[in-house]
């Protein structure tokens, strides 16, 4: 996360910086669950794979108030340290820890974190900082902007890290990259999503183009479907309020699982640059016709069977008369030559019966023969739990 970047004064296609010292590393959001669950584990397996640049210094900086002690447990509560040598290595990782509680629309707030910064800094010429947005979207513009205004550093490497939802539709999406343009450029814009980074979603393109034999069935005249499925066995459990602005699709289904669709589907990219996958990536989605509702179901969880887990409006920061879906099923197509005709089933929801995220490849049934009545099979690929 931390060991590359584009310097602002070198051109796009001049190749990426390594970050090697003199590098801050500032969560915003670091009270959410976003910091808590992903952001900061993540950091930790950098810092024990010692991919972190040399003497890294990591500040959080939240609304919520909370001494250094209670920032700690935090930072901790999602960390699984199974063995001594892991310990160590988080009370290691802790030492590299800081807070700094303050506004997301204040200046003031920001010139503290500034005065922080300056600190860990320790009056050094040149300095890298990295900003990772863990937040709502709704604070995004502000929160870059302060930021731009108050904690840019004079000399050395910036860069705005993003998290997914980027907006909540095209136009959103696209004032959210007008608002961010005049302060950050596009070299210093990294845009993340978090699903891209686990391990089974990363060799999709090793298990597709690393392996010849798949080239040749890989194609609609041998697979007869895909489905991929996302499936978590818990509700909104008290962040309601974020999810019903967004929904199931916007939450999961645009990003997470089409990001995992064009992986399956896409070309073979001339290199393994992000510009080039990119690419291939948009030449699939745009080969991709509106999704027609008649295929399209959507549903919302209600109280369990026994009563015990509670439906999506008793939770307290849902609506009473929200609409918005916890669960959706969808079936989308792609007009080209390699997948003309073949169903992509993409489901997603919460509460369900239990945790799983796989993508299961059906190749057509034997048509005649002394065969023709077995079972087709399947390529299926596991992304979580017990990745396979």
């Amino acid at each position: 996360m931390a060991d590359t970047v584009i310097h602002p004064d070198v051109e796009a296609n001049a190749g990426t910086i390594e970050l090697k010292d003199n590098t801050v590393i500032v969560v915003l959001g670091a009270s959410g669950d976003l910091a808590k669950k992903k952001t900061f584990p993540a950091l930790f397996g950098l810092h024990r794979n010692n991919f972190l640049p040399k003497n890294a210094k990591i500040i959080g900086y939240a609304r919520t108030k909370m001494d250094h002690t209670e920032y700690l447990k935090r930072v901790k509560s999602h960390i699984k340290t199974p063995t001594k040598e892991m310990e160590e290595q988080l009370e290691d990782f802790c030492k590299m820890c800081s807070y700094i509680p303050g506004q997301y629309d204040k200046d003031e707030s920001f010139q503290e974190l500034e005065k922080h910064l300056a600190e860990l800094e320790n009056g050094r010429k040149e300095t890298n900082r990295v900003f990772y947005m863990a937040l709502p979207p709704s604070v995004f513009i502000t929160v870059s902007q302060h930021i731009k205004r108050n904690c840019y550093p004079k000399s050395g490497i910036a860069r705005i890290i993003v998290e997914k939802p980027f907006g909540k539709d095209l136009p959103s999406s696209r004032e959210l990259q007008r608002a961010l343009a005049p302060d950050w450029s596009e070299e210093e814009i990294f845009r993340i999503d978090h699903y891209l980074g686990k391990e089974m979603v990363k060799n999709i393109l090793i298990l597709r183009f690393g392996n010849e034999f798949f080239g040749a069935t890989w194609n609609r005249n041998h697979i007869d479907n895909v489905q991929i499925t996302f499936k978590e066995p818990f509700g909104t459990e008290g962040r309601g309020g974020y999810f019903d602005e967004f929904g199931i699709i916007r939450d999961v289904m645009q990003n997470h699982l089409l990001q995992v669709l064009t992986l399956l589907t896409m070309e073979r990219p001339i290199s393994f640059s992000a510009e080039d996958i990119r690419d291939e990536k948009v030449r699939v989605l745009r080969g991709m016709p509106s999704i027609e509702p008649k295929n399209v179901i959507i549903g919302q969880y209600e109280k369990s069977l026994d009563g015990s887990k509670p439906g999506y409006k008793e939770d307290d920061t849902v609506p009473k008369d929200s609409r918005c879906p916890t669960f959706t099923s969808m079936v989308a197509y792609i007009k080209n030559e390699r997948w003309d005709g073949v169903p992509f089933i993409l489901k997603a929801g919460k509460a369900l019966n239990e945790q799983k995220t796989e993508v299961r490849i059906q190749f057509k049934d034997v048509t005649s023969g002394i065969f023709k009545d077995i079972p087709r099979n399947e390529l299926v690929i596991r992304v979580q739990p017990n990745e396979s």
